[in-house]
This record gives C-alpha cells, structure tokens and sequence, in this order.
C-alpha cells in the first residue's frame, strides 16, 4: 500500500464512518477500484484507521466523556451485543466482507429505509440523558445488523436510537460515543490477527498507519460536525438517494462483469 492509497482511504473513512452511509462498504469499493484489497494489510488497515475516527470523537465531546460511571455502564451494555455477535460469528462475518455485490443490495436496501425514515421516527421525546440500560441494550442489537457491510453502523446505532424516542440529534451522539469501544475492539482484534497470522509492522506499514490514522481523525472531526447540523435540519432522505444511487451503479457494473470483487 502506498502513501497516497493510504490517504485515499482514510479520507473515505473519515468522510463514511460518522455519516449513515456505511465506511466498511465504501473503503471495500474504494479498496477494489485501486487493486489492492487482497492485500493483507490492506484488510486490517481499513478497520485500524477506525481508531483515528475514535479520537475525533473523543476530542469534540470531551466534556461528555467526564461524566458519571453511568455514562461508560451504558456503553459498555450497548456494547455486549456488538462482541458476543462479534466472536462468534467472526469468520463468517469476514466472508461476506469480501462481497461487494452484498455491499450493493445493503447499500439499496438501506436507502430505500432511509426514504421513509423521517415519517417513521416522527415522533421525538427523549434525550441522551434519559438512555437508560435497557434502551441502550436494544440499540446495541442494532448495532449487531451493521456486521453486514454496507448497512452502516452509524446508520443501525441511530435507527435504534429512535427507535427508543431519542431525538435525532442525541440518537446521532450516542451512536457516536458507541462507536468509541466498539471501534476500539474492532482495531486491536484487527491488528492482533493481521500479526498473529504473519504480517509485520515494517517502516511501510507503520507510516501507512500513521497517516491514515491522522487524516482519518482531521476529516472525521468535520464530517461529525457537519452531520449533526445537517440531519438536525434535513433529515435522512438525502442519505437514502445517495445510498441507491452508488449501490445500484456497483450492481449495473458488477453484472456487467466489471471487476469489483475483491476475491
């Protein structure tokens, strides 16, 4: 992996992972376009830059990372969901991360959910403050949905939010917090299998990691930013367009025979 293919990614993740439009199938497609998603490598960095969306968050709602032993209870039963699910079906998950053609019917499946999203969750009562255990509980079972690439988790984690009467802004900022431990584990255990299964962390790698870490967390910071005054005023459906719109164009080019997969 070059420097510049190691940016191009990252500014994908950074761009995806906050927006409800799914980071793992974009940095897949993106992955494919340039050739190198049998790599590696290639497969463990797309989940370790993560950790540089994580920092962006934790940077912006500092503050909210100073609360009550509550506020880290809640998230870690959200959580518990995501890493049951997670370790046990693991190898079948990564399967279908090889599927970009799944990545395409998520992608359109999403979006059509996402037209009608608005009208749905119409009605908003709580806040993030009123999450109690088993609201957070349910939205981690959402997030267990996002295991399939190109359904989002930012997208699963917000829908449950309102699902259980969050507003749209405080369902967006729990699902960002969420994603601190779940992207946290999801990059050790990443790493962890790229070297226990014979990679190495030379001087190539270990600065592919640190610039795309570095931009991940630069552009994720606006992405977050921008997401939460846009979804307040604008809603989903412009996300759900979007989202039909690339997953059909990959599905007219995969059965055309064009080469997209990654296998």
């Amino acid at each position: 992996m070059s420097i510049l293919e190691a940016i191009v990614l990252a500014i994908i993740e950074g761009i995806t992972e906050f927006l409800p439009i799914s980071s793992t199938g974009h940095m897949i497609i993106g992955s494919s376009l340039m050739g190198i998603a049998q790599d590696p490598f290639t497969k463990m960095f797309t989940v370790a830059i993560q950790f540089g969306a994580i920092l962006s968050v934790i940077v912006l709602y500092w503050k909210r990372f100073f609360q009550t032993v509550n506020f880290y209870l809640k998230l870690f039963v959200a959580f518990i969901p995501a890493a049951v699910f997670g370790l046990l079906f693991n190898d079948y998950i990564e399967a279908l991360l090889e599927r970009v053609d799944v990545v395409a019917y998520m992608l359109v499946a999403g979006g059509i959910f996402f037209l009608f999203m608005d009208k749905i969750f119409k009605t908003e009562r709580a806040t993030d403050e009123e999450v109690t255990y088993p609201k957070a509980f349910k939205i981690g079972f959402f997030q267990v949905i996002a295991m399939i690439p190109g359904v989002s988790r930012s997208a699963a984690t917000i829908i449950g939010g309102l699902s259980q009467k969050l507003t749209k802004k405080a369902a967006a900022e729990f699902s960002f917090f969420l994603a601190v431990p779940t992207m946290f584990a999801a990059t050790c255990l990443a790493m962890y299998k790229f070297y226990s299964g014979g990679g190495t962390f030379g001087e190539t790698e270990i600065t592919a990691l640190i610039v795309g870490n570095v931009v991940a967390f630069i552009v994720a910071m606006i992405a977050i930013k921008s997401f939460i005054s846009f979804l307040t005023k604008h809603g989903f459906a412009i996300f759900g367009y979007y989202r039909i719109i690339v997953g059909v164009v990959i599905l007219i080019l995969y059965y055309l025979g064009v080469e997209l997969s990654i296998v």
